[in-house]
């Protein structure tokens, strides 16, 4: 009953979407209020019912009730609760309804904290975004019903695919979503100043807000996701340029250049028509990583689905809203006139600089990621770019904005001297340029990858400190620093967090050490500075599956260092084995043991890394995410747009 109540909801949620997206937009065509107020109690009601829809499907999975055909392909009676719940999500029906579910929430939030946007925009926003749930509850309902009933019902189910049974990958799908869907908003914003035919310094203080949300999301579910890819998958790395990987990490880069392209807005009033080409094409590229994930176009281990039928669909919905606002776009450019004027020496060039490296950085990975696809149907040639093609063609790009942050953030609006500035970051170039040199002398094997890391780290860290101390004045520095208001401590945050994960990926990449060998039971081996032994291999078995579990016993010139316990598991019903690494965690490095299969002459193989700054990796990333919370929380974005409501209340569509 439940079940199909869920469906019924979902219905629902797909007429009010349908309302939604008409009503309020020909109301503030005609400017009739009673229209327009439609979209408010719209939104809020088609957040209730889907979350209500996918309530009932995560019930369903709770419960383990295996008349729902979704709950036997995707679970078992022997799963923890955990698992059980997410696999509500690891599917490609529940995740298309954890994607509209999204969808809604952020048009009912839009809808209760949006009391200081002019009307006729309110509208058209909701109208916008319930567009957009129009076309996914459509494609939902029609092509990939979640609540589909069996027949005969088996005793159990099929169980969810192991990989997926990790705490890491139960909420890292929530938060990537909340981030892709996030940027949803943002192109809400954009069209509807398109069809008002006015982006002004309150439009780009509006749409920040959103922005910077769904960057922080996208930020969490990204380090998630790279986290466990970490220890999960047992091979060592962090990031393989998989397909998937790159359609998450092309939003983010252009959702953090949109975050700047607004601030010219907002300040200046300059840049209105590429910031509102960066919030579509933000989005766009959230709707292309949907159709990479579910297409079946590129062969991936986040893939959902394989079905070309279906991927087709999301191909249409995606040229519909990126075709159209793009169209859109072109016949509204003119309007979106420069008031601000700047010089090239100045924070609105540099901010420009920033933007165009994020979006051609963006470009180069997007390029790499479909080049094969062009190239087999084009050319008919089976092409692979892999992670030699990134590692050449990306770092450049992300080298020179590294450069450019401390720069660009200390640089005055409108007009500024190179070289004055350039001397208030004299003792950061100073310290930067000591710490690298101390690295290649300390080093063995003069790589140049560590030593730059290192400075452009220690250039990006000590230059956000070093802004937040001039912003401070001359006198009273401490209190001042307090009293700073919290946008300004945030930038300066997500730009160390980004300086310690460029040190942290450049540090682990030159400096790690990996050791493979047939390791036997009791007999010593040396890994870098550590003695390490397998002391026993234990056969049990979990709650839905069978482990072979290493013991490996750790020591450093005698002292014990720690006990690690690598596993390989197989899942029975699945019938399919996974790696569980074993990893000493420390603050300057990680110890990773994988083991392996048991070999013919005796003992196991055994993998072994030593990887240095590993964790400050995803400790950089929790970092941007703290500062755009702290920038977040700034209350101008909540004052500031209100003040604004009287003056900016667009023209109407011609």
């Amino acid at each position: 009953m439940i079940t199909e109540l869920g469906h019924f909801a979902l219905i629902l949620a797909f007429m009010i979407a349908i309302v939604q997206t008409v009503v309020p937009l020909i109301g503030a065509h005609k400017r009739w209020p009673g229209w327009m107020a439609v979209a408010e109690p719209a939104a809020q009601a088609q957040f209730l019912f889907t979350a209500f829809s996918f309530g009932a499907l995560t019930w369903a999975f709770v419960t383990s009730d295996f008349s729902v055909r979704l709950v036997t392909l995707n679970s078992h009676s022997a799963k923890p609760m955990l698992y059980k719940i997410s696999g509500t999500w690891g599917n490609h029906e529940g995740s298309m309804l954890l994607w509209v579910l999204i969808v809604s929430l952020f048009g009912a939030a839009a809808s209760i904290w949006g009391g200081g946007l002019p009307p006729t925009l309110k509208a058209r926003v909701l109208s916008v975004q319930a567009s957009i749930g129009v076309a996914f509850f459509g494609f939902i309902l029609f092509t990939s019903n979640p609540f589909l009933r069996l027949g005969n019902p088996p005793f159990d189910g099929q169980d969810l695919n192991p990989l997926l049974q990790d705490p890491g990958l139960a909420f890292h799908p929530p938060f990537l979503y909340l981030g892709y869907v996030g940027l949803s908003m943002a192109f809400s914003f954009a069209v509807a100043a398109l069809i008002e035919g006015r982006v002004d310094a309150a439009w780009g203080r509006w749409v920040r807000p959103w922005t910077l949300a769904a960057w922080i999301f996208l930020t969490i579910g990204i380090a998630l996701g790279s986290w466990w890819a970490y220890y999960e998958l047992g091979w060592g790395g962090f990031w393989f340029w998989d397909p998937v990987e790159n359609a998450s990490f092309m939003p983010w880069l252009l959702s953090a250049a949109l975050l700047h392209s607004a601030i010219v807005v907002e300040k200046r009033e300059s840049l209105k028509s590429w910031t509102i080409l960066l919030a579509i094409l933000a989005f766009g590229f959230s709707l292309i990583g949907t159709f990479i994930v579910r297409s079946g176009l590129l062969t991936s281990v986040h893939a959902f689905a394989n079905d070309p039928e279906r991927g087709v669909v999301i191909l249409a919905i995606m040229a519909f809203f990126t075709g159209g606002a793009l169209a859109l776009f072109a016949q509204r450019a003119q309007a979106m006139e420069a008031k601000g004027v700047f010089s090239m020496v100045s924070r609105e060039s540099a901010l420009v600089a920033n933007n165009l490296l994020l979006a051609v950085s963006c470009f180069v990975v997007f390029v790499g990621t479909l080049w094969p696809v062009v190239a087999e149907m084009a050319f008919d040639r089976k092409l692979s770019v892999g992670a030699p093609f990134f590692n050449a063609a990306f770092p450049p790009f992300m080298v020179a904005l590294g450069l450019l942050l401390p720069v660009g953030s200390v640089l005055p609006w409108k007009r500024a001297k190179f070289g004055k500035t350039l001397w208030r970051l004299r003792y950061t170039a100073a310290l930067s340029l000591a710490l690298a040199g101390l690295i290649w002398a300390m080093q063995a094997d003069k790589s140049l990858l560590g030593p730059v890391g290192a400075l452009l780290g220690a250039w990006i860290v000590s230059g956000a400190a070093m802004d937040l101390w001039q912003r401070a004045g001359r006198s009273d520095k401490l209190a001042r620093l307090m009293r700073l208001p919290r946008a300004d401590w945030g930038k300066s945050v997500a730009h160390a967090g980004m300086g310690v994960t460029i040190f942290a990926i450049a540090g682990l990449t030159a400096w790690q050490t990996e050791d493979i060998r047939v390791a036997k039971l009791n007999e010593p081996f040396d890994v870098g500075p550590y003695q390490m032994v397998l002391t026993d291999v234990e056969e049990g078995r979990g709650p839905n599956y069978f482990t072979t579990m290493g013991v490996v016993e750790v020591t450093r010139n005698g002292r014990d260092i720690a006990t690690l316990r690598p596993e390989k598991r197989v899942y029975p019903v699945a019938q399919m084995p996974t790696t569980e690494a074993a990893i000493d965690y420390r603050f300057t490095r990680d110890l990773y043991v994988v083991i392996g299969d048991a070999q013919a002459g005796g003992g196991f193989t055994m993998r072994t890394y030593i990887k240095p700054f590993a964790n400050w990796i995803w400790g950089g990333c929790l970092l941007m995410a703290l500062g755009g919370l702290l920038s977040l929380s700034d209350r101008r974005f909540r004052v500031a747009a209100g003040a604004k409501k009287t003056t900016a209340q667009g023209v109407p569509a011609e």
